[in-house]
Formats: structure tokens, sequence, C-alpha cells
């Protein structure tokens, strides 16, 4: 597995800008509000991998007991890793990476025995978050073109190697990564952990005055609904969701409806702090000494 990169040999004007930087694709994508649509179809792909699944039910508590919290921890994460400084990055890699070392168990349905940081199960979730993320962004207009699609897949192995896969392993193109899907299939199911994690997403806890007195739910529903809506056909298939009752021209046309309404809310509300700090930190030295 590979080690963690240090800090030793990156300039100031590298740590700066981070492992991404303003003018990647990655910047545009993770910005977008999009992104919350692609974030919920990526877990429940990733689900589907009965090994990569059982080891979030074991070993993840807070999935079951703190499922906000724990949502809000992976989404910092791949903020940070996105729009933070590349040491501020390295440290969120080396925490999740440190949450992962020697957790092991086996898998009831398969029989695997696996540990938590096996390179083939990182790569599973990285590949379920880049086709996610990447397909969902297609449909809302985000990425237009087959270039800038490979660009954003290119971008992401350095989020993959970081994490411990190595990197002749991972896709560097849209097609590579349709590829590795084609040959995963036979290795997929809905275990009862996955259907657990589908029913979460669909009808998740949430106090009383929550659901009576703030839009949460409907808001929620309707993240949910586009998530699952925007799975692909066989993913829906083994969660016994094959139509879910929309068509693909449908789907394309409601996750393009809501990134608009979304938009219109200002950019101050609806970008999270470490957006805006990146964009104030990359706008040029003065704003290193504003």
């Amino acid at each position: 597995m590979n080690r963690t990169p240090s800090m030793r040999d990156v300039t100031p004007e590298q740590d700066r800008l981070g492992f991404f930087g303003p003018d990647s694709v990655t910047w545009r994508v993770h910005a977008d509000p999009a992104f919350s649509v692609g974030g919920i179809r990526a877990l429940l792909l990733q689900a589907l991998h009965p090994a990569a699944m059982d080891g979030v039910h074991r070993f993840s508590e807070g999935f079951r007991t703190e499922p906000w919290a724990r949502l809000t921890r992976t989404a910092e994460y791949v903020a940070t890793l996105t729009y933070g400084t590349r040491a501020d990055a390295l440290r969120q890699v080396r925490r999740v990476r440190g949450v992962h070392r020697g957790k092991s168990a086996v898998e009831e349905t398969t029989g695997r025995a696996y540990d938590v940081d096996d390179a083939d199960l990182l790569l599973w979730v990285h590949n379920c978050e880049v086709d996610s993320l990447l397909s969902v962004a297609r449909r809302a207009g985000v990425v237009t073109s087959d270039a800038d699609a490979d660009r954003y897949v290119a971008e992401q192995v350095v989020a993959a190697t970081l994490i411990g896969v190595d990197e002749p392993d991972v896709a560097t193109t849209e097609a590579e990564l349709a590829a590795y899907f084609e040959r995963m299939l036979p290795h997929l199911a809905a275990t009862p952990p996955a259907r657990d994690a589908l029913r979460f997403v669909l009808l998740p806890p949430m106090p009383g005055w929550v659901q009576l007195f703030t839009p949460a739910r409907p808001a929620w529903g309707t993240l949910a609904s586009l998530g699952v809506a925007t799975l692909p056909r066989w993913a829906r298939r083994m969660y016994s969701l094959p139509g879910f009752g929309i068509t693909e021209p449908a789907t394309t046309a409601a996750v393009r409806a809501f990134r608009q309404t979304t938009l219109a809310v200002p950019a101050r509300v609806r970008e999270s702090p470490i957006v805006r700090a990146a964009r104030e930190r990359v706008a040029g030295p003065e704003s290193l000494t504003a």
C-alpha cells in the first residue's frame, strides 16, 4: 500500500493551491449544487460491494447511531482534499488511514476475509465516488465535453493514491471507469446492510421538531429521490427499484431543475466555508496578507 506523501518537497505555492487548484475540473464539479446528488448516488453504489459495506456496517458505529455526523465527516474530508492546502489535506488523509488501519473481518454472504484498507476495497469506494459525481455532473450540465470528463477522472487519481490505492490500478478516463464497473458486476449484491443503507437514505431519522417545523424532510426527500434515480439501471435492479417511476430524460431534467433552483441561493449561503476560504486563498498574494 502506498505511503502517505509528506510535505518535505512541497513548495509554498503548491501548498497554497492544494492538490487540484482553481483551474481544475474537480473544483468546478465539487462546488456545484449537483455534487450533493452525486454524493447520495455514490453512497448507494458503494453499498453494493458486500465486503466494503460489511466494513462500514461493522466498524462505522456512527453510521448507525449518528448517521448525520458520519456523512458530515465524509463531506468534510472530500471538501478538504479538494479545496484545502496540501498540508490540510494530508492531515485528513492520515486521520482516515489511521481509522482504517488494523480493522478486519469476514463478510458472511461471500465468506471473504478482508481488511478495511484492502486496496481493492479502497479502489471500489474511490471509483463509485468518481463515477457518481461525474455522472450527475454530466446530467446537470456542469461537465459537457468528453475531454473535461476524462480530465476529471484523471485528476481524481491523486485522491485514490493518497488513500492507499496503487496508481496503475486507477482509471484515468471515463471509458476505463465504465470498464471497471463491467468487471465488478458479478461481485456485487444488495446484502442486508446495503438495504439498510437504502432505507436510511430514503427515510433518515430526524427529530420530530425538525420534521414538523422545518423543510428538512421534503428537501431531503427530493435529494434522496434524485440520488436513487440517477443510479445505473443494474444498481436499481439490485435494490429492487428498477424503474423508480422516472425515465432517464425525466431524471436528467429533474437534476437540472434541482441545480438551477439551488444556484438561485446566494453563493455565500450554499457554499461551504472550506470552498469560500479556498477561493480567497488562491485569489492572489494580496489575499494572504489581508
